[in-house]
Protein backbone atom coordinates (compact mmCIF):
# COMPACT_ATOMS: atom_id res chain seq x y z
CA UNK A 1 0.00 0.00 0.00
CA UNK A 2 1.35 3.33 -0.98
CA UNK A 3 1.74 6.39 1.31
CA UNK A 4 -1.14 8.48 1.25
CA UNK A 5 -0.89 12.50 -0.34
CA UNK A 6 -2.11 13.42 3.70
CA UNK A 7 0.79 11.24 4.99
CA UNK A 8 3.94 11.75 5.00
CA UNK A 9 4.68 9.79 1.82
CA UNK A 10 4.69 10.13 -1.43
CA UNK A 11 1.96 8.26 -3.84
CA UNK A 12 2.75 8.80 -7.65
CA UNK A 13 5.30 6.47 -9.20
CA UNK A 14 7.47 9.68 -10.65
CA UNK A 15 7.54 11.07 -7.45
CA UNK A 16 8.97 7.74 -5.78
CA UNK A 17 11.08 7.40 -8.72
CA UNK A 18 12.94 10.52 -7.56
CA UNK A 19 13.34 9.49 -4.18
CA UNK A 20 15.24 6.54 -5.35
CA UNK A 21 17.09 8.21 -7.74
CA UNK A 22 18.32 10.86 -4.87
CA UNK A 23 19.35 7.91 -2.43
CA UNK A 24 21.19 6.27 -5.39
CA UNK A 25 22.92 9.45 -6.73
CA UNK A 26 23.67 10.33 -2.65
CA UNK A 27 25.17 6.49 -2.10
CA UNK A 28 26.18 5.16 -5.32
CA UNK A 29 28.90 6.71 -6.11
CA UNK A 30 30.72 6.11 -2.30
CA UNK A 31 29.71 2.71 -2.19
CA UNK A 32 31.47 2.18 -6.11
CA UNK A 33 34.67 4.27 -4.52
CA UNK A 34 34.61 1.62 -1.77
CA UNK A 35 34.24 -1.59 -3.42
CA UNK A 36 36.93 0.15 -6.04
CA UNK A 37 38.94 0.29 -3.63
CA UNK A 38 38.24 -3.24 -2.18
CA UNK A 39 38.90 -4.84 -4.96
CA UNK A 40 42.23 -3.09 -6.22
CA UNK A 41 43.60 -4.68 -2.92
CA UNK A 42 42.36 -7.84 -3.38
CA UNK A 43 43.54 -8.37 -7.14
CA UNK A 44 46.29 -6.24 -7.15
CA UNK A 45 48.18 -9.02 -6.42
CA UNK A 46 48.00 -10.62 -9.95
CA UNK A 47 50.16 -7.85 -11.40
CA UNK A 48 52.36 -7.74 -8.00
CA UNK A 49 53.55 -11.30 -9.35
CA UNK A 50 55.05 -10.13 -12.40
CA UNK A 51 57.86 -8.96 -10.57
CA UNK A 52 57.37 -10.24 -6.76
CA UNK A 53 58.02 -13.64 -7.87
CA UNK A 54 60.84 -13.69 -9.58
CA UNK A 55 62.58 -11.31 -6.99
CA UNK A 56 61.26 -14.18 -3.99
CA UNK A 57 61.80 -17.13 -6.23
CA UNK A 58 58.16 -17.82 -6.23
CA UNK A 59 56.96 -20.83 -8.44
CA UNK A 60 53.43 -21.14 -9.89
CA UNK A 61 52.28 -23.33 -7.66
CA UNK A 62 53.07 -21.17 -4.71
CA UNK A 63 51.66 -18.15 -5.81
CA UNK A 64 48.62 -20.02 -6.89
CA UNK A 65 48.29 -21.33 -3.35
CA UNK A 66 48.54 -18.01 -2.04
CA UNK A 67 46.59 -16.12 -4.08
CA UNK A 68 43.85 -18.47 -3.21
CA UNK A 69 44.46 -18.91 1.08
CA UNK A 70 42.55 -15.16 0.43
CA UNK A 71 39.54 -17.14 -0.25
CA UNK A 72 39.70 -20.10 2.51
CA UNK A 73 40.13 -17.16 5.48
CA UNK A 74 37.00 -15.18 3.30
CA UNK A 75 34.75 -18.32 2.96
CA UNK A 76 35.37 -19.03 6.69
CA UNK A 77 34.67 -15.60 8.30
CA UNK A 78 31.61 -14.81 5.35
CA UNK A 79 28.81 -15.94 7.71
CA UNK A 80 29.73 -14.61 11.15
CA UNK A 81 31.45 -10.99 9.10
CA UNK A 82 28.33 -10.37 7.31
CA UNK A 83 26.00 -10.75 10.92
CA UNK A 84 28.57 -8.69 12.25
CA UNK A 85 27.78 -5.86 10.17
CA UNK A 86 24.47 -6.48 9.98
CA UNK A 87 24.46 -6.11 14.10
CA UNK A 88 26.91 -3.64 14.38
CA UNK A 89 25.41 -1.08 11.82
CA UNK A 90 26.96 -0.76 8.55
CA UNK A 91 28.59 3.06 9.44
CA UNK A 92 30.63 1.17 12.11
CA UNK A 93 31.33 -1.97 10.78
CA UNK A 94 32.51 -0.94 7.49
CA UNK A 95 34.64 1.75 9.33
CA UNK A 96 36.78 -1.09 10.81
CA UNK A 97 36.59 -3.49 7.82
CA UNK A 98 38.15 -0.83 5.41
CA UNK A 99 41.09 0.05 7.77
CA UNK A 100 42.20 -3.64 8.57
CA UNK A 101 42.13 -4.52 5.26
CA UNK A 102 44.21 -1.36 4.00
CA UNK A 103 46.43 -1.57 6.77
CA UNK A 104 46.91 -5.93 5.87
CA UNK A 105 47.40 -5.52 2.16
CA UNK A 106 50.09 -1.71 2.37
CA UNK A 107 51.83 -5.08 4.80
CA UNK A 108 52.14 -7.28 1.80
CA UNK A 109 55.18 -5.05 1.00
CA UNK A 110 57.30 -6.80 3.54
CA UNK A 111 57.14 -10.16 2.64
CA UNK A 112 59.83 -11.95 1.63
CA UNK A 113 59.29 -16.03 1.68
CA UNK A 114 55.98 -18.55 0.97
CA UNK A 115 54.64 -18.17 4.72
CA UNK A 116 54.96 -14.53 5.34
CA UNK A 117 52.96 -14.01 1.87
CA UNK A 118 50.34 -17.31 2.72
CA UNK A 119 49.89 -14.99 6.07
CA UNK A 120 49.14 -11.59 4.37
CA UNK A 121 46.47 -13.20 2.15
CA UNK A 122 45.01 -15.21 4.24
CA UNK A 123 44.65 -12.05 7.05
CA UNK A 124 43.55 -10.03 4.40
CA UNK A 125 40.97 -12.77 3.44
CA UNK A 126 39.36 -12.63 7.33
CA UNK A 127 39.40 -8.40 7.11
CA UNK A 128 37.60 -8.40 3.63
CA UNK A 129 35.17 -11.01 4.80
CA UNK A 130 31.80 -8.64 5.38
CA UNK A 131 32.66 -6.26 3.05
CA UNK A 132 30.93 -7.29 0.21
CA UNK A 133 27.58 -8.80 1.04
CA UNK A 134 27.48 -6.48 3.94
CA UNK A 135 27.26 -3.94 1.32
CA UNK A 136 24.82 -6.22 -0.49
CA UNK A 137 21.98 -6.35 2.17
CA UNK A 138 22.90 -2.49 2.36
CA UNK A 139 21.52 -1.77 -1.21
CA UNK A 140 17.87 -4.00 -0.15
CA UNK A 141 17.55 -1.29 2.90
CA UNK A 142 17.24 1.26 0.41
CA UNK A 143 15.70 -0.13 -3.42
CA UNK A 144 12.86 -2.08 -4.57
CA UNK A 145 13.76 -5.31 -6.27
CA UNK A 146 12.62 -3.48 -9.26
CA UNK A 147 15.77 -1.05 -9.22
CA UNK A 148 18.09 -3.54 -7.77
CA UNK A 149 19.87 -5.03 -10.12
CA UNK A 150 20.56 -1.28 -12.52
CA UNK A 151 21.99 0.13 -8.93
CA UNK A 152 23.72 -3.33 -8.25
CA UNK A 153 25.28 -3.36 -12.06
CA UNK A 154 26.52 0.23 -11.71
CA UNK A 155 28.02 -0.25 -8.14
CA UNK A 156 29.55 -3.35 -9.62
CA UNK A 157 31.21 -1.44 -12.45
CA UNK A 158 34.14 -0.88 -9.55
CA UNK A 159 34.92 -3.55 -10.72
CA UNK A 160 35.97 -3.45 -14.40
CA UNK A 161 36.85 0.43 -13.51
CA UNK A 162 39.80 -1.08 -10.75
CA UNK A 163 40.99 -3.02 -13.58
CA UNK A 164 40.37 0.09 -15.86
CA UNK A 165 42.60 1.91 -13.71
CA UNK A 166 44.22 -0.53 -11.38
CA UNK A 167 45.80 -2.37 -14.42
CA UNK A 168 47.88 0.84 -16.31
CA UNK A 169 48.77 2.23 -12.07
CA UNK A 170 50.05 -0.94 -11.04
CA UNK A 171 52.27 -1.37 -14.22
CA UNK A 172 53.24 2.16 -13.77
CA UNK A 173 54.01 1.38 -9.82
CA UNK A 174 56.49 -1.40 -10.51
CA UNK A 175 58.38 1.34 -12.82
CA UNK A 176 59.21 2.37 -9.29
CA UNK A 177 61.33 -0.39 -8.68
CA UNK A 178 64.67 0.57 -6.14
CA UNK A 179 63.08 3.82 -5.06
CA UNK A 180 63.76 4.69 -1.69
CA UNK A 181 65.70 0.91 -1.53
CA UNK A 182 62.23 -0.73 -1.94
CA UNK A 183 61.21 -3.17 -5.27
CA UNK A 184 58.16 -2.03 -7.31
CA UNK A 185 55.71 -4.83 -6.45
CA UNK A 186 55.96 -3.37 -2.60
CA UNK A 187 55.69 0.18 -3.77
CA UNK A 188 52.36 -1.60 -5.22
CA UNK A 189 51.11 -2.58 -2.43
CA UNK A 190 52.14 0.30 -0.02
CA UNK A 191 50.24 2.88 -2.64
CA UNK A 192 47.44 0.86 -3.36
CA UNK A 193 46.64 -0.72 0.22
CA UNK A 194 46.94 2.93 2.36
CA UNK A 195 44.12 4.92 0.72
CA UNK A 196 41.38 2.12 2.08
CA UNK A 197 42.82 3.48 5.65
CA UNK A 198 41.97 6.88 5.13
CA UNK A 199 38.71 6.18 3.02
CA UNK A 200 37.24 4.51 6.44
CA UNK A 201 37.30 7.84 8.25
CA UNK A 202 35.04 9.24 4.79
CA UNK A 203 32.69 6.39 6.00
CA UNK A 204 31.90 7.45 9.48
CA UNK A 205 30.84 10.72 8.50
CA UNK A 206 29.47 10.31 4.66
CA UNK A 207 27.69 6.43 5.18
CA UNK A 208 24.31 5.82 6.95
CA UNK A 209 23.03 3.14 8.14
CA UNK A 210 19.97 3.27 6.71
CA UNK A 211 17.19 5.64 5.38
CA UNK A 212 16.13 6.56 9.12
CA UNK A 213 19.24 7.51 9.81
CA UNK A 214 19.89 9.26 6.25
CA UNK A 215 20.30 13.62 6.99
CA UNK A 216 19.80 13.98 3.16
CA UNK A 217 16.11 12.18 3.18
CA UNK A 218 12.70 14.13 4.29
CA UNK A 219 10.39 12.29 6.58
CA UNK A 220 8.11 11.57 3.43
CA UNK A 221 11.17 10.24 1.78
CA UNK A 222 11.85 7.88 4.51
CA UNK A 223 8.53 6.87 4.62
CA UNK A 224 8.05 6.33 1.04
CA UNK A 225 10.86 3.60 0.85
CA UNK A 226 9.91 2.09 3.94
CA UNK A 227 6.27 1.54 2.35
CA UNK A 228 7.88 0.33 -1.29
CA UNK A 229 10.04 -1.94 0.51
CA UNK A 230 7.53 -3.48 3.22
CA UNK A 231 4.70 -4.25 -0.04
CA UNK A 232 7.34 -6.40 -1.55
CA UNK A 233 9.46 -7.76 2.12
CA UNK A 234 9.94 -11.24 1.32
CA UNK A 235 9.66 -14.32 4.02
CA UNK A 236 11.28 -12.83 7.23
CA UNK A 237 12.41 -16.11 9.53
CA UNK A 238 12.29 -15.43 12.95
CA UNK A 239 16.68 -16.83 13.00
CA UNK A 240 19.70 -17.03 10.53
CA UNK A 241 19.39 -20.55 9.84
CA UNK A 242 16.51 -20.66 7.32
CA UNK A 243 18.80 -18.43 5.07
CA UNK A 244 21.81 -20.83 5.22
CA UNK A 245 20.07 -24.34 4.33
CA UNK A 246 17.74 -23.16 2.03
CA UNK A 247 17.53 -24.97 -1.65
CA UNK A 248 17.68 -21.91 -3.37
CA UNK A 249 20.81 -20.48 -1.73
CA UNK A 250 23.09 -23.69 -2.27
CA UNK A 251 21.59 -23.84 -5.86
CA UNK A 252 22.65 -19.76 -5.96
CA UNK A 253 26.14 -20.01 -4.30
CA UNK A 254 27.44 -23.86 -6.64
CA UNK A 255 26.67 -21.44 -9.52
CA UNK A 256 28.73 -18.33 -8.24
CA UNK A 257 31.41 -21.30 -7.56
CA UNK A 258 31.76 -21.59 -11.20
CA UNK A 259 31.83 -18.14 -11.83
CA UNK A 260 34.22 -16.78 -9.58
CA UNK A 261 36.65 -19.59 -10.36
CA UNK A 262 36.36 -18.10 -13.91
CA UNK A 263 36.80 -14.63 -12.38
CA UNK A 264 39.77 -15.19 -10.33
CA UNK A 265 41.34 -17.38 -12.03
CA UNK A 266 41.54 -14.86 -14.66
CA UNK A 267 42.23 -11.84 -12.57
CA UNK A 268 44.95 -13.26 -10.37
CA UNK A 269 46.65 -15.10 -13.70
CA UNK A 270 45.67 -12.76 -16.68
CA UNK A 271 48.78 -10.24 -16.22
CA UNK A 272 51.07 -13.05 -16.51
CA UNK A 273 49.44 -14.79 -19.14
CA UNK A 274 49.46 -11.40 -21.33
CA UNK A 275 52.98 -11.02 -20.32
CA UNK A 276 53.82 -14.82 -21.02
CA UNK A 277 53.10 -13.47 -25.04
CA UNK A 278 55.99 -10.73 -24.70
CA UNK A 279 54.51 -7.89 -23.14
CA UNK A 280 56.12 -5.15 -21.23
CA UNK A 281 54.61 -4.87 -17.39
CA UNK A 282 52.99 -1.18 -18.68
CA UNK A 283 51.77 -2.83 -21.96
CA UNK A 284 50.38 -5.48 -19.98
CA UNK A 285 48.88 -3.00 -17.55
CA UNK A 286 47.00 -1.04 -20.69
CA UNK A 287 45.84 -4.02 -22.15
CA UNK A 288 44.28 -5.71 -19.56
CA UNK A 289 42.31 -2.02 -18.89
CA UNK A 290 41.00 -2.38 -22.41
CA UNK A 291 38.17 -5.26 -21.82
CA UNK A 292 37.16 -3.64 -18.05
CA UNK A 293 36.71 -0.17 -20.08
CA UNK A 294 34.29 -2.14 -22.72
CA UNK A 295 32.68 -4.17 -19.59
CA UNK A 296 30.92 -1.02 -17.84
CA UNK A 297 29.04 -0.77 -20.48
CA UNK A 298 27.73 -4.19 -20.75
CA UNK A 299 27.03 -4.56 -17.10
CA UNK A 300 24.48 -1.24 -16.50
CA UNK A 301 22.71 -2.64 -19.72
CA UNK A 302 22.17 -6.30 -18.84
CA UNK A 303 21.66 -4.80 -15.65
CA UNK A 304 18.73 -2.88 -16.81
CA UNK A 305 17.31 -5.61 -19.02
CA UNK A 306 17.13 -7.74 -16.16
CA UNK A 307 15.03 -5.22 -14.27
CA UNK A 308 13.03 -4.40 -17.41
CA UNK A 309 12.17 -7.93 -17.73
CA UNK A 310 11.74 -8.69 -14.49
CA UNK A 311 14.51 -11.80 -15.56
CA UNK A 312 17.53 -13.27 -13.89
CA UNK A 313 18.50 -16.50 -14.60
CA UNK A 314 18.68 -16.43 -18.46
CA UNK A 315 20.52 -13.26 -18.34
CA UNK A 316 23.01 -14.84 -15.92
CA UNK A 317 23.42 -18.04 -18.51
CA UNK A 318 23.85 -16.03 -21.40
CA UNK A 319 26.34 -14.47 -19.99
CA UNK A 320 28.46 -17.28 -18.74
CA UNK A 321 28.02 -19.17 -22.10
CA UNK A 322 29.85 -16.18 -23.82
CA UNK A 323 32.88 -16.27 -21.46
CA UNK A 324 33.06 -20.09 -21.57
CA UNK A 325 33.15 -19.75 -25.61
CA UNK A 326 35.80 -17.02 -24.93
CA UNK A 327 38.13 -19.56 -22.81
CA UNK A 328 38.18 -22.17 -25.60
CA UNK A 329 38.89 -19.78 -28.28
CA UNK A 330 42.04 -18.80 -25.99
CA UNK A 331 42.85 -22.08 -25.31
CA UNK A 332 42.87 -23.51 -28.63
CA UNK A 333 45.53 -21.28 -30.23
CA UNK A 334 49.06 -20.19 -29.87
CA UNK A 335 48.06 -17.13 -31.66
CA UNK A 336 48.94 -14.15 -29.00
CA UNK A 337 46.11 -11.96 -30.88
CA UNK A 338 43.26 -14.72 -30.84
CA UNK A 339 44.44 -15.05 -27.20
CA UNK A 340 44.02 -11.53 -25.90
CA UNK A 341 40.57 -11.58 -27.87
CA UNK A 342 39.72 -15.10 -26.21
CA UNK A 343 40.22 -13.45 -23.00
CA UNK A 344 38.53 -9.93 -23.86
CA UNK A 345 35.51 -11.84 -24.70
CA UNK A 346 36.13 -13.92 -21.39
CA UNK A 347 35.68 -11.06 -19.59
CA UNK A 348 33.19 -9.03 -21.41
CA UNK A 349 30.52 -12.08 -20.75
CA UNK A 350 31.38 -12.25 -17.29
CA UNK A 351 30.67 -9.11 -16.28
CA UNK A 352 27.27 -9.44 -17.72
CA UNK A 353 26.22 -11.56 -15.01
CA UNK A 354 26.87 -9.52 -12.31
CA UNK A 355 23.57 -7.49 -11.77
CA UNK A 356 21.36 -10.37 -12.38
CA UNK A 357 23.13 -12.66 -10.09
CA UNK A 358 23.53 -10.34 -6.53
CA UNK A 359 19.77 -9.34 -7.30
CA UNK A 360 18.57 -13.11 -6.89
CA UNK A 361 21.34 -13.19 -3.86
CA UNK A 362 19.19 -10.95 -1.91
CA UNK A 363 15.57 -12.02 -2.90
CA UNK A 364 15.30 -14.64 -0.93
CA UNK A 365 14.72 -13.61 2.89
CA UNK A 366 14.33 -10.62 4.96
CA UNK A 367 15.09 -9.83 8.74
CA UNK A 368 17.22 -12.22 10.16
CA UNK A 369 17.75 -14.73 6.86
CA UNK A 370 18.72 -12.07 4.64
CA UNK A 371 22.28 -11.54 5.44
CA UNK A 372 22.56 -15.28 6.42
CA UNK A 373 21.43 -16.23 2.65
CA UNK A 374 24.05 -13.47 1.08
CA UNK A 375 26.79 -14.54 3.27
CA UNK A 376 26.49 -17.99 2.40
CA UNK A 377 25.95 -17.64 -1.47
CA UNK A 378 28.96 -15.72 -1.09
CA UNK A 379 30.61 -17.95 0.88
CA UNK A 380 30.31 -20.62 -1.98
CA UNK A 381 30.84 -18.16 -4.91
CA UNK A 382 34.13 -16.38 -4.19
CA UNK A 383 34.87 -17.96 -1.25
CA UNK A 384 35.22 -21.85 -3.00
CA UNK A 385 34.97 -20.42 -6.29
CA UNK A 386 38.11 -17.86 -5.40
CA UNK A 387 40.08 -20.67 -4.01
CA UNK A 388 39.20 -23.47 -6.62
CA UNK A 389 40.15 -20.70 -9.75
CA UNK A 390 43.76 -19.16 -8.89
CA UNK A 391 45.18 -22.83 -7.44
CA UNK A 392 43.83 -24.78 -10.57
CA UNK A 393 45.50 -22.81 -13.07
CA UNK A 394 48.67 -22.50 -10.94
CA UNK A 395 48.34 -26.72 -10.81
CA UNK A 396 47.88 -27.04 -14.49
CA UNK A 397 50.70 -24.72 -15.34
CA UNK A 398 52.91 -26.13 -13.67
CA UNK A 399 52.02 -29.94 -14.59
CA UNK A 400 51.70 -29.17 -18.08
CA UNK A 401 53.22 -25.79 -18.60
CA UNK A 402 50.40 -23.97 -20.51
CA UNK A 403 47.49 -21.97 -19.06
CA UNK A 404 45.29 -23.79 -21.87
CA UNK A 405 44.62 -26.11 -19.87
CA UNK A 406 43.88 -24.39 -16.86
CA UNK A 407 41.06 -22.29 -19.00
CA UNK A 408 39.59 -25.24 -20.31
CA UNK A 409 39.00 -26.18 -17.17
CA UNK A 410 37.01 -23.26 -16.10
CA UNK A 411 35.45 -22.84 -19.10
CA UNK A 412 33.85 -26.34 -18.05
CA UNK A 413 33.02 -24.81 -14.78
CA UNK A 414 31.15 -22.16 -15.86
CA UNK A 415 28.98 -24.74 -18.40
CA UNK A 416 28.49 -26.07 -15.29
CA UNK A 417 27.12 -22.86 -13.79
CA UNK A 418 24.57 -22.41 -16.99
CA UNK A 419 22.98 -25.48 -15.83
CA UNK A 420 22.55 -25.19 -11.90
CA UNK A 421 21.01 -21.40 -12.55
CA UNK A 422 18.36 -22.82 -14.92
CA UNK A 423 17.72 -25.60 -12.68
CA UNK A 424 17.54 -23.03 -9.79
CA UNK A 425 15.14 -21.10 -12.28
CA UNK A 426 12.78 -24.03 -12.30
CA UNK A 427 12.96 -24.45 -8.35
CA UNK A 428 11.70 -20.90 -8.05
CA UNK A 429 8.91 -20.84 -10.14
CA UNK A 430 7.54 -24.49 -8.26
CA UNK A 431 8.46 -22.69 -5.15
CA UNK A 432 5.98 -19.73 -6.54
CA UNK A 433 3.73 -21.78 -7.93
CA UNK A 434 3.05 -23.71 -4.54
CA UNK A 435 3.17 -20.41 -2.52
Amino acid sequence: MLWSAKGAGVNKPEQQDQVFAKCAVRLIPFLMLLYFTNYLDRVNVGFAALTMNHDLGFSPAVYGAAASIFFISYAMFQIPATLFVERLGHRRAIFLVMAAWGAISASTALVHEPYGFYAARFLLGVAEAGFFPGIILYLTFWFPREYRARFTAIFMTAIPLSSTFGGPLSGLLLGLDSLGGLRGWQWLFLIEGLPACALALVVLKFLPDGPAQASFLSDAEKQTIAARLAAERPAAPPSDWPGIFDLRVFLLGLVGTGINSAIFGTQLWMPLIVKSLGYSNLATGFIIAVPYMLGIGIMILVGRSSDRQGERAWHVAISLLIAAGGFVIAAATSNPYVIIAGLCTVVLGIVGHYGPYYTLASSFFAGRAAPASIAAVNLLSTGLGGFIGPNLIGLLKQWTGSYAAGMLALAVGLGISVTLVLTLRQVMAAKVATA
